[in-house]
């Protein structure tokens, strides 16, 4: 699925514009961000592709949903 990821003044935030929805991440697999999973405040994990450390936000990327936890 596409997912928009974006820093907001609390944090990082995925937006899935199909769902209209909008959840901070509330936890990283990995301190880069990229090629591990995310966890959304509202339980969904998703997957990200490993993209360099440096990569600029906001970003669209494709992401896949793992389920409820890692």
């Amino acid at each position: 699925m596409k997912i928009m990821i974006r820093r907001t003044d609390k944090g990082l935030s995925a937006y899935v514009p199909k769902k209209d929805l909008e959840q901070p991440i509330v936890e990283l697999e990995k301190d880069a961000l990229w090629g591990g999973w995310v966890k959304l405040k509202n339980g969904w994990v998703l997957a990200l592709p490993d993209l360099p450390p440096e990569t600029r936000l906001p970003i669209t990327v494709e992401a896949k949903r793992l389920g409820e936890d890692a």
